[in-house]
């Protein structure tokens, strides 16, 4: 083990390095003209005006929970919760500078060098920001297991883990909230109202809306930050729980914890190496589509986890089944990722149709994207289950765990191709605002384009990895809590069922809830500009951007509280009062029930975004034939669409993790207590 307990932390330090790298790299690069410089200082201003704002409540959220947990736990565990808080507030910062610094940078080197230089700044933004997340979650833990030992680590890892899926919560659905109240106060009064161009600088919500990118490429970082910690977690928490594997296929084999603990640490880092490579290969000319140079990374990462996988299993236990449990979540992830391309790309039929819809109104854009959306989740629900049984089948429940942690190993380059999008978006914005010529928009527009499919392609993969970490958590949750099984007869079992399948919804709920009243507040404002001075759209007067980063700043903030207090008092409640087995069936349902429903917003939220561009597209290529009603319907699909994919759809994703988190954390009480409530 002395091998790898100096292999990983080198590649978590190389990871943070590279990503330090690739950040200085992109801060050399030219922003271009003063007025894009102008423009991008703006974004700046606005996202950390934000980013500011969000952060005090978060602190001050951190700090009850530490006292909390020292008193009622230990301070042990109140300190590591500080811990994994304070370094996915840090993985957050890190991804709002890389994305700001970027953004004007891919739009000047798009104007002065063409496809490649802006396609290389974009995704090595990403890269950088998923380097950073790896190397950070990979130090931690391993600092877990090293410093204590990993009998001790697994008693005490998931207050790690409490920290960063708390934080990574309420940053996601503040984060979330800003951007979508931000975007539909731009699209439905700009676009609709006004027949304003997107990003047009007369538009009092555009600086609000592109720093709104800049914050959802911050919020996409700490989500895989959260998925990355909770795989890994995950398997550690197994490994010290259980003492045979018995597969389906080959012998039996003891599982010694240090090796089990050892081995998804092993592959984590080998991950770490393969996604620096693959992001070297992400690279082409002005003919080269940027779709192929990206997968060539992705395959290259992905070749390099299956190979080294089946070899430190051969290694540590003797046999290839854990490595080939680590494939087969590698390869799910790659087919949901595949499958989602159908349901959301503008070359497939789905988005097509819903493009084509647009010519009878916005009710049936909602109508036929929302029924892409729950058939969207018919293939990735098989290809999981699949992957369930092909894991379990390798490796027991450890070896689900380990499918997880294979989903995820090449997580730098999952950031990467999921952040370049929002960055080129930006790009676009600036480019638009600062009038440089249109063969720069539509460099940045094809990008973009490119990217509204790949950031669907990672959110398949955040979505695959929530539910194999999930159970796998949910297992090392009955292990801790003594269940030997769940008696789905019993009335409070039931209870405990339909409590949980109701938690994601009602969730959900409040979430969308704030985008529409924040965004309800923001276009007011937008029209009250409109009508006040009518400068503002001749041309002559410049908008009060300002005021729209406010009212989303302020909207969000107060209203990211709530939920995330209610994913955390859920499973206590229950807990407390029904007792562990209802809490283990409560876990259940919230699993599958929240699995179909991100399963499905972020599909049709993916689904009618890229369906908008379809329509403007087509616009652009019959010279604006595409009537203005058509457009409008689309932006309308859209701007329903934007609350379910980016901030419901990976909120919920966090949620069935950090309920279960918090589940395994206060398993020994619950199981002590025997619930308040007899039946």
């Amino acid at each position: 083990m002395s091998f790898i307990s100096i292999f990983v932390p080198v590649s978590a330090f190389a990871s943070l390095l590279c990503a330090y790298g690739l950040a200085s790299w992109i801060g050399k690069a030219d922003e271009g003209t003063d007025e894009m410089k102008a423009i991008a200082d703006g974004i700046k201003k606005g996202a950390w005006t934000f980013l500011k704002k969000e952060y005090q409540v978060m602190i001050a959220l951190m700090a009850v929970a530490i006292v909390l947990l020292g008193l009622f736990l230990s301070w042990v565990m109140a300190a590591l919760y500080a811990c994994g808080a304070v370094l996915c507030m840090l993985t957050r910062l890190f991804g709002m500078k890389a994305a700001t610094s970027a953004s004007a940078r891919t739009a000047n080197a798009a104007r002065e060098n063409g496809m490649n230089r802006a396609l290389r700044i974009a995704f090595r933004s990403g890269a950088a920001i998923g380097l950073c997340v790896t190397g950070f979650g990979l130090l931690g833990v391993t600092a877990i297991v090293v410093n204590f030992g990993v009998v001790a680590a697994a008693e005490v890892v998931a207050g790690f883990a409490l920290g960063v899926s708390s934080m990574a919560l309420f940053g996601r659905i503040c984060g979330g909230i800003y951007t979508k109240a931000a975007d539909a106060g731009a699209d439905l009064v700009g676009q609709v109202e006004a027949g304003l161009p997107e990003d047009d600088p007369r538009n009092p919500a555009v600086i609000a809306d592109n720093a709104g990118d800049a914050i959802e490429v911050a919020g996409m970082g700490t989500d895989l930050f959260e998925s990355y910690v909770g795989a890994i977690v995950s398997a550690i928490v197994l490994a010290s729980t259980l003492s045979w594997i018995i597969p389906r296929f080959g012998g039996s084999f003891p599982l010694d914890s240090t090796a089990g603990a050892y081995f998804p640490l092993l592959i984590s880092a080998i991950g770490i190496i393969a996604s620096i490579v693959g992001v070297m290969f992400v690279r082409g000319g002005a003919s080269t589509n940027p779709t192929t140079a990206i997968n060539r990374g992705i395959y290259i990462s992905g070749g390099i986890v299956i190979l080294c996988a089946i070899l430190a299993s051969q290694w540590l236990f003797g046999t290839w089944n854990c490595g080939l449990a680590v494939i087969a979540g590698l390869l799910v992830g790659v087919a949901i990722g595949k499958i989602t391309k159908v349901y959301t790309s503008g070359k497939y039929k789905s988005v097509r149709r819903i493009a084509a819809h647009s010519q009878t109104g916005p009710a049936t854009v909602i109508i036929t994207g929302f029924s892409i959306g729950m058939r969207a989740t018919f293939w990735p629900v098989l290809c999981i289950a699949a992957g369930t049984l092909a894991a379990g089948a390798c490796a027991g429940l450890y070896g689900i765990a380990l499918a997880a942690v294979g989903m995820l190993s090449s997580t730098g380059m999952l950031v990467a191709v999921g952040a370049f999008g929002p960055v080129a978006d930006n790009a676009g914005g600036i480019a638009q605002m600062a009038g440089l010529p249109k063969d720069v928009r539509a460099i940045t527009d094809r990008l973009d384009l490119v990217g509204h499919t790949t950031i669907a392609v990672g959110s398949g993969f955040a979505i695959g990895s929530a539910a194999l970490t999930a159970f796998a958590l949910l297992a090392a949750y009955s292990n801790l809590a003594g269940l030997v099984g769940i008696n789905i007869l019993s009335p409070v079992v039931i209870a405990g069922l339909l409590i949980g399948a109701m938690l994601p919804f009602r969730f959900s709920s409040l979430t969308i809830g704030a985008v529409g009243k924040a965004a309800n507040s923001m276009i007011e404002e937008v029209r009250k500009q409109f009508r006040e001075d009518r400068g503002i759209l001749e041309g002559t007067a410049t908008p009060d951007y300002g005021q729209c980063v406010a009212i989303s700043t302020k909207a969000a903030t107060n209203a990211m509280v709530a939920p995330g207090l209610l994913a955390i008092a859920a499973p206590l409640a229950v807990g407390a009062f029904l007792g562990v087995e209802a809490l283990g069936a409560m876990l259940a349902g919230a699993f599958a029930s929240g699995l179909l429903l991100m399963i499905t917003m972020a599909n049709a939220g993916a689904a009618w975004d890229n369906a908008k561009k379809h329509v403007a597209g087509s616009a652009a290529a019959d010279g604006g034939q595409v009537s203005a009603e058509s457009r409008s319907a689309a932006v309308v699909g859209d701007a329903v669409g934007d609350p379910f994919k980016d901030t419901a759809s990976p909120s919920v994703n966090i949620l069935i993790k950090l309920m279960t988190i918090i589940a395994i954390v206060f398993a020994k009480v619950f199981a002590d207590s025997g619930g308040l409530i007899a039946f």
